[in-house]
């Protein structure tokens, strides 16, 4: 097939850190607290007016806390899973590469015996079998997998235990069912495209009770640690840091949440990345040698989009030959300057994941569909 004449303009596709927002360059954000001591007030203030924009942006309830925490969003699941757990039997949802690490975590590190819920790559969990007593810990958007919970119908309003949300690939691009999420992480280089190595943490009064009340029977690490000796650290919830962040990373946070605001906040953010995933799915129909990883349409991520290659000169490949086709798509996509990072995680089954968050143009989703057609009718020609 001919190659294709129009490239995406922005033709990163990463689902981690994913592309910057229109518009954004290297000379946007503040510069003049580099250098600063990270206790300076003026600092101080600026990772406080950061955190007011975040729940600005964001929307979650008065009443819930928001909080940084190091390490991005697995710093953020972590001190949750280290703070919280123990007071309660635990399950944990499994169904791709997170979710199998959270489980982990919870049985092998903190000596928990969680009911591990686990599906296939695709599928989701029997969601029935969650337990409204017990304290569940699950990706609201399966980054790996493409797969996401249709909704918060299966969460009981009268739980007795803890919802604990990693919503990094969801927050700011999915809508959140606030009132049925006790913990909900993310990290800023997800959904806005922002810089690596900061958490947040949005607590609902019920998960604030719980640090005010619950002691973990294990040493918790001081980069992990949100309680002090009287429960949840408060000082936390002004923007106050666990340790050393970076005033760089949250100045470019806070130019791409202004970016949000500015194009007409949350809302505006999920038409965008319904739209781009529109605009993906529409290809996908009409391509023959692809389908989705997700079987089921209410499942399926708008962000982190998932798709396996059915073509049968693939599928007749062994899982290392597969990945190995992958990856020369990869190369021939990347050297065209096409599309970057558009391949499956790594301990994904072999195929394409494209984000379609809310920083990407559509123009740019609608304009890599070709190049990908040409990619893949290249390099299996050559099967």
């Amino acid at each position: 097939m001919d190659k294709p004449s129009v490239r995406p303009e922005r033709p990163w596709f990463s689902s981690g850190p994913t592309v910057k927002r229109p518009g954004w360059s290297r000379d946007v954000s503040r510069t003049d607290l580099s250098g600063r001591g990270i206790r300076a007030p003026e600092v101080v203030e600026r990772f406080a007016h950061a955190l007011r924009l975040t729940r600005a942006v964001l929307k979650p309830p008065e009443d819930h806390v928001m909080l940084y925490v190091p390490a991005s969003d697995t710093g953020a699941v972590e001190a949750a899973l280290w703070s919280m757990l123990g007071a309660r039997r635990c399950q944990v949802l499994a169904y791709e590469n997170f979710g199998q690490v959270w489980a982990t975590d919870v049985r092998d590190h903190l000596g928990v015996q969680p009911e591990v819920l686990e599906a296939e790559w695709g599928a989701l969990p029997d969601l029935s079998r969650v337990d409204p007593a017990a304290d569940v810990v699950f990706p609201w958007n399966g980054t790996t997998s493409g797969v996401r919970v249709p909704d918060a119908g299966w969460i009981s309003a009268e739980r007795e235990g803890l919802t604990i949300c990693d919503a990094t690939s969801a927050a700011f691009a999915m809508p959140l069912d606030w009132p049925k999420l006790d913990v909900v992480t993310f990290s800023f280089q997800k959904a806005l495209g922002g810089e690596a190595g900061i958490g947040v943490m949005v607590l609902s009064p019920r998960a604030v009770e719980r640090l005010d009340t619950h002691r973990a029977p294990w040493p918790v690490p001081k980069v992990l640690r949100i309680q002090d000796g009287k429960g949840l650290d408060r000082a936390l919830a002004k923007g106050a840091m666990i340790n050393t962040f970076s005033v760089a990373v949250i100045e470019d946070w806070i130019d791409a949440l202004e970016w949000a605001e500015r194009v007409g906040g949350v809302e505006t953010l999920i038409s965008r990345t319904d739209r781009n995933f529109a605009a993906l799915a529409a290809w996908v129909e009409r391509t023959p040698w692809v389908e989705f990883l997700a079987a089921d349409p209410a499942t399926r991520s708008t962000t982190s989009v998932c798709l396996k290659i059915v073509d049968e000169r693939v599928t007749a490949l062994d899982d290392e030959a597969r990945q190995a086709f992958v990856w020369r798509m990869k190369v021939v996509l990347e050297s065209e300057g096409a599309a970057f990072d558009v391949e499956s995680h790594r301990n994904a089954p072999a195929g394409l994941r494209l984000w379609c968050g809310p920083t990407v143009e559509t123009a740019d989703v609608e304009a890599v569909g070709p190049w990908l057609n040409w990619a893949f009718d290249a390099v299996v020609s050559a099967l």
